[in-house]
């Protein structure tokens, strides 16, 4: 990907073109703008929206201080956990579905019996909010951002209270973590997006100038996208951090919005506050979809991992969205049909 992108800005550039050979036409990607239902989450405003591993449930994280998992084909409520003190700002599947883990306003993190809906540990040590929480790939830690400026890891096994590492480099609120195997991307109000190398014991920053909202890793591990208060997403190559393509046209000025790559690496998506998700091609940089969610700020979505399905969350509802309509949508089969 990076050397598409790479190759684009050379021959946009004025630079050698490769001679015309006919290109074998590609199919183009399937984007998520038919919606096949909205769920209506009955728990406040909904602050964030998340898709669990194999992305047949999702997680709603509420302002009323619950989290609740849902059947995306379905859209039917499992099971509801309470025990946070406030709203609820972000939640994270373990890889095998049996754990959650949650973060909220009230300055704690809870790990979650999937099956019993008990708190199995809530942990303190944050000294604000907490914006956001994610498991790493074997679920054996949980990593917490908090308005502190902190980042927290916790050993999900042990009973141990504290947390086994704090990373303190942010000058402001962290807003926004991913984790992908032995990296952590991490980004912060103080307008830096952080890599930190947890195997080297290394750390690489790269200055965005606006405070960040969202950022994530590439699908095929190369580059990092972030969103920030400037209204822009921006691709950066991860090793260089060199600006690989910027992303304009939707309205980012107030709200902590996310981001996203669609599953396939195609297209980059944000929300937006004027009810629109906007997707962008991702080598081109150009618009491909202006998608009308509502007329209120668009807070939270979530991409699939394999298939093209995108979940926005507006206010008090959740919208889930296909490639293509319900009635072409295979349905599930029932006990009666087997």
């Amino acid at each position: 990907m990076r050397e598409q992108l790479k190759a684009l800005h050379f021959n946009q550039s004025g630079g050698l073109r490769a001679m015309a050979f006919p290109q074998p036409k590609l199919q183009a990607p399937q984007l998520p703008q038919h919606l096949l239902r909205t769920l209506d989450c009955k728990q406040g405003a909904v602050r964030a929206v998340r898709f669990n591993a194999d992305g047949n449930y999702l997680l709603s994280c509420g302002s009323d201080k619950s989290l609740r998992l849902w059947s995306v084909s379905r859209g039917t409520l499992l099971k509801s956990y309470s025990g946070h003190g406030y709203e609820v700002l972000d939640a994270d599947g373990s890889y095998d579905n049996s754990q959650l883990c949650s973060c909220s306003s009230d300055k704690t993190v809870i790990l979650w019996d999937v099956a019993t809906g008990q708190v199995v540990r809530k942990l303190r040590g944050h000294a604000g909010k907490v914006n956001c929480v994610q498991f790493n790939e074997e679920a054996t830690v949980m990593i917490s951002g908090s308005i502190d400026g902190s980042v927290r890891c916790w050993d999900t096994r042990s009973r141990r209270p504290e947390p086994i590492q704090i990373l303190d480099e942010a000058r402001d609120g962290v807003s926004s973590i991913k984790v992908s195997e032995h990296e952590l991307l991490t980004g912060s109000v103080d307008g830096r997006v952080r890599r930190y190398d947890l195997r080297m014991g290394q750390m690489h920053a790269d200055f965005i100038d606006s405070p960040i909202t969202c950022v994530c890793f590439s699908q095929d591990g190369q580059c990092t996208l972030s969103s920030s208060l400037d209204s822009t997403v921006r691709l950066l190559d991860k090793s260089t951090g060199e600006l690989l393509g910027e992303y304009t046209g939707h309205k980012n000025t107030g709200y902590k919005l996310d981001c996203c790559l669609s599953n396939k690496d195609t297209h980059v998506l944000s929300c937006s506050e004027d009810g629109h998700v906007y997707y962008w091609d991702l080598v081109e940089g150009s618009l491909s979809l202006k998608l009308l969610v509502g007329k209120a700020v668009v807070q939270s979505l979530s991409f699939h991992p394999t298939e093209p399905c995108l979940l926005t969350a507006m206010e008090g509802h959740v919208q889930v969205w296909g490639a293509e309509p319900e009635d072409t949508v295979k349905e599930e089969p029932t006990e009666t049909d087997a």
